[in-house]
């Protein structure tokens, strides 16, 4: 992968991020997020393992967030989940080989990375998107730290297994 591939992966994640957040109060966006997804896909050299990659992460989050949400972490206004969080889904794991992959090895890294990236992107788009957090900000904090210190390295290993 050159550079310019790895940063304009970089710039599609937080451009996606925004597009799916805002698509929360502005569903237009959420169309600009989709072909962002399929531009990604059509510019990747390996498309079959891309899009496996794509549908298992993605699945496997919107798993993960339903399940938080049937346990009091969340509060949706659509269940089981919306589809600004779907598609959010989407563009990390479109991520994963390519951008993120470097924060895979040393493992700790892609552990610290998890343990505080996730619950910042959750606080952040929770505060944009009017989603509740039912038990409060430090206690949801408590809980999604350590299930994204876990579930961010493994997803990182499982996109690498996926080239």
């Amino acid at each position: 992968m050159t550079r310019t591939w790895l940063l304009g992966n970089a710039l599609w994640l937080q451009a996606g991020w925004w597009g799916c957040v805002l698509g929360a109060r502005y569903p237009g966006l959420l169309l600009a997020v989709l072909a962002g997804l399929l531009v990604h896909l059509w510019l990747c050299r390996q498309r079959i393992a891309e899009l496996r990659v794509l549908l298992i992460i993605g699945l496997a989050g919107c798993a993960l967030d339903t399940v938080l949400g049937a346990a009091g972490v969340f509060d949706f206004a659509q269940r089981p989940l919306p589809l600004w969080l779907a598609l959010l889904w989407l563009v990390l794991a479109s991520g994963m080989r390519h951008s993120l992959a470097g924060l895979a090895r040393p493992v700790w890294l892609a552990v610290l990375c998890g343990l505080l990236g996730g619950p910042l992107a959750y606080l952040a788009g929770a505060r944009l998107t009017g989603v509740g957090l039912p038990l409060g900000m430090m206690a949801t904090t408590l809980v999604l730290a350590p299930v994204w210190a876990v579930w961010f390295p493994l997803s990182l290993r499982l996109a690498a297994r996926k080239q």
